[in-house]
């Protein structure tokens, strides 16, 4: 039975996508995901759309992107996934309430919440969406990138 550490810190697909293609943000994720990570259930898929993004503006060529998606698939090899459940999605559902967030953000902070059992307090929180660190801020996490 292999042994799973548990991940030193949550990342926000905005902190992620830096890893796969050069961006302002890149040097700070390559040197904050020097970690295990924890990420939302639906990361991968945000961070699939945001290279599809940039390939159809001509922001990467087709190999940058080529060789973007397959450090995506190594990648996912290491993160940790939050699953989805139905106490999610009321957690997402009272983030809203409570911060300026849409529904994507709230569910990646109350997937947040949820690897660092509702206890954010120190917990290291990795983002580079401005209002999406305010909240996870507001909620207690030792937000890093903003």
């Amino acid at each position: 039975m292999r042994t799973v550490k548990r991940p030193d810190a949550f990342c926000d697909s905005s902190a992620l996508v830096p890893l796969f293609v050069d961006q302002p943000g890149s040097a700070f994720a390559r040197s904050a995901l020097k970690v295990s990570a924890a990420i939302w259930w639906a990361t991968p898929v945000e961070i699939a759309s945001a290279l599809a993004r940039l390939l159809r503006e001509g922001a990467i060529t087709v190999r940058d992107f080529g060789k973007a998606a397959n450090r995506l698939a190594a990648a996912r090899q290491t993160w940790i996934e939050v699953l989805p459940s139905e106490r999610l999605r009321d957690v997402a559902q009272a983030l809203v309430q409570r911060h300026p967030l849409r529904a994507g953000d709230a569910f990646q902070l109350a997937a947040g919440l949820e690897w660092a059992n509702q206890r954010p307090r120190g917990r290291r929180f990795l983002c580079l969406d401005r209002r999406l660190a305010d909240a996870a801020r507001a909620e207690g996490f030792q937000v890093e990138g903003v």
